[in-house]
C-alpha cells in the first residue's frame, strides 16, 4: 500500500498515528514491566496481577520465552525474566553518553570516600540506579544496578526533585505515601519540605529511610539539559563519625561545582 493511501479520506499514516498503541506490544512490554517490579509469577497469577485474560496471555508467555525475554523455573510454570533482557540492558549501559562521562566520577568518589556510590536517573515519580562502585569496607549497602524506587524516599530522587518549580515536584508526590522502611517520611508537607531544604542546601540526603542502617547523600549533576542524573553516597550510620559526614557532603559539592563550571561546553544530550 503506497504513503498516499487513503482510509476514509485519511491518509494511512495518519491513521496509524491516532490508531493509539498496538494492543500485544503494550502487553508484553507490561508484562516486562511487572516481572521486573515485582518478581516472576505463574501464568494465573501474572494475568491476575496484570488483569489480562489467561488464554490472551498464554500465546505472549510462549512467543516471549522463545525469543529469550522470558524465561521459566525447572517445573516449568513460573516466568521470569530471560538472558534477552540482560542483553539489551547491557546495550542500553554501553551505549548511555551520560553514563559514560560519569564513569570517572564515580571512581573519584568512591576513591575519596571508601563508601558505596551510586548513579541514578530520574524516571517518572521514580529513581532507577543506573551505576554503582562498591565501599572497600566489608560493611556494605545491598543495592543494584536497575533497582527502582521512589525519588521522593531517595537521596538522589530528592536532589533532581530539588531543581524543579514547587508546583512540578508537589505534582510527582503522592498523596499517600507507601513507606519503605518504618524511617520512611510518608507526609506529603514534610518530604516537600524535605526537598526544599535540598534546594537550599545544594544537596539531599535521606536516613534509612530507604535502607535500614544507611544514611545518604545526594547531589543532580549537570550532564544534561533535562538534569535528571545525580550522584549519592550510601553510608552504614555506623561509619558516620569524626567528621566524616561533613567530609562526604563536601566531596560532593565540590564535584558539582567544578562540574557545573564546564556544564555550558561539554553537553551531552
Amino acid at each position: 500500500m503506497q504513503l498516499h493511501d487513503t482510509i476514509n479520506g485519511t491518509s494511512t499514516a495518519v491513521a496509524a498515528s491516532v490508531a493509539g498503541p498496538v494492543k500485544s506490544a503494550a502487553r508484553a512490554l507490561d508484562l516486562l514491566d511487572e516481572i521486573a517490579a515485582h518478581g516472576p509469577g505463574t501464568q494465573l497469577q501474572l494475568s491476575t496481577r496484570l488483569n489480562i485474560p489467561k488464554s490472551s496471555l498464554h500465546a505472549l508467555l510462549r512467543t516471549m520465552t522463545d525469543r529469550g525475554w522470558l524465561d521459566t523455573d525447572p517445573t516449568g510454570s513460573v516466568y521470569q525474566l530471560g538472558i534477552h533482557s540482560l542483553v539489551v540492558s547491557s546495550a542500553y549501559l554501553d551505549g548511555d553518553p551520560v553514563l559514560a562521562r560519569a564513569a570517572s566520577v564515580l571512581d573519584e568518589v568512591a576513591t575519596a570516600t571508601g563508601e558505596t556510590v551510586h548513579l541514578g536517573r530520574l524516571d517518572g515519580d521514580h529513581v532507577i540506579y543506573t551505576a554503582k562502585r562498591e565501599s572497600v569496607h566489608p560493611l556494605r549497602m545491598h543495592s543494584a544496578v536497575g533497582r527502582r524506587l521512589p525519588a521522593y524516599s531517595t537521596s538522589l530522587g530528592r536532589a533532581v526533585l530539588a531543581l524543579l518549580p514547587v508546583e512540578e515536584r508537589a505534582a510527582m508526590i503522592p498523596d499517600q505515601i507507601s513507606a519503605i522502611t518504618v524511617n520512611t517520611t510518608t507526609d506529603k508537607d514534610a518530604v516537600l519540605a524535605i526537598i526544599a531544604e535540598a534546594e537550599v542546601q545544594g544537596y539531599a540526603r535521606e536516613s534509612e529511610e530507604s535502607c535500614l542502617g544507611v544514611r545518604c547523600f545526594g547531589v543532580a549533576l549537570p550532564f544534561s539539559r533535562n538534569a535528571v542524573d545525580a550522584l549519592s553516597v550510601a553510608v552504614p550510620i555506623s561509619r558516620l563519625d569524626n567528621g566524616r559526614e561533613d567530609f562526604i557532603i563536601e566531596t560532593l559539592l565540590s564535584i558539582k561545582a567544578r562540574l557545573a563550571s564546564v556544564h555550558d561546553n561539554s553537553l551531552v544530550r
